[in-house]
């Protein structure tokens, strides 16, 4: 995939080809923004993508504001929409989940909090076009 990219799909299916295409891109310590308005499939994207590695269990960190995958490599999964303060992502320890070496991190909603952003990091934004359509861009920034 070459960077900027962008991916249209009209169904499940499409894009969990479109997560596959991309999780091909992914090594270890990578960091995955992913935004986007409710419903547009933030979530299903990284499922898919855990999936692909393994992972039969995955879901959304709302709640939880992070769930961890045993996979090879590691995946974190946050989710900072209901964060409220950008303190509340240091007293979990955010910085060590971003730098370990051994994960991979996605971040739901990350343009919430974009100053505990690493400047080398994958974005990815999702809209969703008229019927099921959406339209994924991803940019890579180093």
């Amino acid at each position: 995939m070459d960077f900027p990219a962008e991916r249209i799909s009209s169904s499940e299916e499409q894009t969990k080809q479109v997560a596959l295409e991309f999780l091909s891109e992914l090594n270890a310590s990578d960091v995955v923004v992913i935004n986007g308005d409710l419903g547009t499939g933030k979530t299903f994207f990284i499922k898919k993508i855990a999936e692909a590695m393994g992972v039969q269990n995955a879901n959304s960190p709302t709640f939880a504001i992070v769930n961890e995958y045993d996979s090879q490599p590691r995946i974190y999964h946050f989710d900072f929409y209901r964060i409220t303060k950008v303190n509340e992502l240091h007293d979990i320890g955010l910085e060590d989940y971003l730098n370990d070496p051994e994960a991979i991190t996605f971040i739901e909603w990350g343009e919430l909090f974009p100053e505990v952003l690493p400047s080398k990091r994958y974005e990815i934004k999702i809209e969703q076009l008229v019927n099921e359509k959406r339209k994924l861009r991803f940019y890579r920034f180093n």
